[in-house]
């Protein structure tokens, strides 16, 4: 029945979503169900974290795009306090519950979660301004449909394959 009520609501957000602007919302709804999908089936946090970090990156490149194009709220620092804001948002309600920080859950002596969310968010923001630089290059032009989804999110599935396999 879980998997059914994940799998209207995933159609449902991509019937709903509104047109392409900073990171377009089909991307942000593949990171969220690729993270819905790494926790459902119990796999490594590593894992997780790449898509926590992913979805950290999107939620940011939306709000500092809906400051631009609705509230013109600029300052100096915005857009870092921004991101800053979201990061504290996600990792610090870990830390206080022993998510992040257990011992005996490390990688490369990096805590698995924390790792995966600092290397899913910057593959997901290389990902992202790899897109940016591609479109310009190509007269403001995505070179195939849904480039702007398929180059945030590849960096994401190849990791999550790499590190499948590493943690195994």
């Amino acid at each position: 029945m879980q998997k059914i009520r994940f799998t209207i609501l995933t159609l449902l957000g991509l019937l709903v979503a509104a047109p392409a602007k900073a990171v377009c919302p089909i991307c942000t709804v593949a990171v969220i169900g690729g993270l819905g999908l790494t926790r459902y089936f119990g796999i490594d946090d590593t894992i997780s974290g790449l898509w926590i970090g992913g979805i950290t990156a999107s939620l940011t490149f939306w709000t500092i795009d809906w400051l631009n194009r609705k509230k013109y709220w600029l300052f100096k620092g915005r857009n870092w306090l921004i991101a800053l804001g979201y990061y504290l948002m996600v990792v610090v309600p870990l830390v206080w519950t022993d998510v992040v920080g257990h011992p005996l859950n490390k990688f490369w002596g990096v805590d698995k979660l924390l790792l995966g969310i600092i290397a899913g968010s910057v593959f997901f923001i290389s990902g992202h301004y790899f897109y940016e630089y591609l479109k310009k290059k190509n007269n403001g032009h995505a070179h195939f449909p849904f480039e702007k989804v398929v180059l945030p999110i590849s960096p994401l599935i190849i990791l999550s394959i790499i590190f499948y396999f590493l943690t195994k």
